[in-house]
């Protein structure tokens, strides 16, 4: 029996001393301390977690998060759109891959393109201290900016950041606990878009949503550069998506072709716009993909999940490295790329240069 109580008490001794050992390394995971009881295992484990974390660390010398700690992430998108939840999809796979699956807890909600749904999300999540929120499009960034001044803001699918949070002095960052990435193309280049395939064109129809502010400092971009290319346009504002039936038939009427920025209102109602454009003839150039898949003939886009994966990065930065929001530049998209529906095109018999990528069908 004595013999027996002995041999127990070094088993267990002997116990303790190796998972003190694989607890002193603070790269381990609780995974790879509880693979501790077969040496072999914990040797290989040991090496996958080094190369994993070499992998996926943002800035060099990174911090891993802590085993036990779970991070609280608040998500707040303005509307169910292709884009929006590109970039929502990039944000959570970012987190996934730095964070680990256990190590992030998401709380998503979907404002059904209501401003004040976006100030009772927002303020929800500041009552529960999350420790960050995402704030998908421009209302959620307006909203949750006005719910916490300590929280970081990181905000994706947003256009122009001085004019949604109206900064008079852009330096590239905020200075306050909001940065983030846009979803802005060079509107320069769409305006030559839209030249380049129709260069007998006599009478250009901006479309936008007037409740949305980022949607007119992209439509001021482009008449500048209509009006610099001797191109005649005009206006065409809904205040709603209730509105949008009778301004796209008004724009028909008058003009030869329309452009449509990014606008979160518009890419709602693409079948709208697209049930009156199309029969009329009327081709409709677009600020981003998923307008131009509902309603338009090509855009300049960006890849929305890369801006929200690259929100994702941003976050790790914030939440384990300690990074400082409040000078974090706004990032942009690192590529744009030349797309076209094959469909419209066809229907309106609109021929396309080559290199131009056709958008998928799904």
């Amino acid at each position: 029996m004595k013999k027996k109580t002995l041999a127990l008490l070094m088993a267990t001794a002997i116990s303790a001393t190796m998972l003190s050992g694989c607890g002193s390394d603070g790269g381990n995971t609780a995974a790879d301390n509880a693979a501790s009881t077969d040496d072999s295992t914990t040797a290989m484990d040991d090496g996958e977690t080094q190369d994993v974390a070499e992998d996926t660390a943002v800035d060099d010398g990174a911090e891993a998060p802590a085993a036990d700690k779970v991070y609280n992430i608040g998500i707040c998108q303005l509307l169910e759109h292709p884009a929006l939840d590109e970039a929502t999809r990039g944000f959570e796979q970012a987190l996934t891959d730095l964070l680990g699956e256990g190590n992030v807890n998401i709380s998503f909600q979907n404002a059904q393109g209501e401003q004040t749904n976006c100030a009772t999300i927002c303020t929800q999540f500041v009552t529960d201290d999350v420790d960050l929120i995402l704030a998908n499009a421009t209302s959620p960034l307006q909203a949750a900016a006005a719910a916490t001044n300590t929280i970081p803001i990181l905000g994706t699918s947003i256009t122009d950041y001085a004019t949604a949070l109206d900064i008079a002095d852009w330096t590239g960052a905020t200075g306050t606990n909001v940065s983030g990435t846009s979803d802005l193309a060079p509107l320069e280049e769409q305006e030559k878009m839209l030249v380049e395939l129709f260069p007998d064109v006599q009478k250009v129809g901006i479309l936008y949503c007037s409740a949305e502010a980022n949607s007119k400092y992209q439509a001021d971009v482009v008449k500048g550069c209509l009006e610099a290319d001797g191109i005649a346009y005009e206006e065409y504002t809904a205040a709603d998506s209730n509105e949008i039936q009778s301004v796209v038939t008004s724009a028909c009427e008058s003009c030869d072709v329309l452009y449509i920025p990014t606008d979160n209102t518009l890419a709602a109602a693409t079948e709208v716009v697209s049930n009156v454009a199309l029969p009329a003839g009327v081709p409709i150039i677009a600020g981003e993909e998923g307008i131009c898949s509902g309603c338009g003939v090509a855009t300049l886009s960006i890849s929305y999940y890369d801006i929200g994966y690259t929100a994702g990065e941003m976050a790790y930065d914030i939440l384990v490295n300690g990074a400082d929001i409040t000078t974090m530049d706004v990032k942009y998209a690192p590529q744009v790329t030349k797309k076209y529906n094959a469909s419209i095109c066809e229907q309106l018999g609109i021929t396309i240069p080559d290199d131009y990528e056709a958008i998928s069908a799904e």
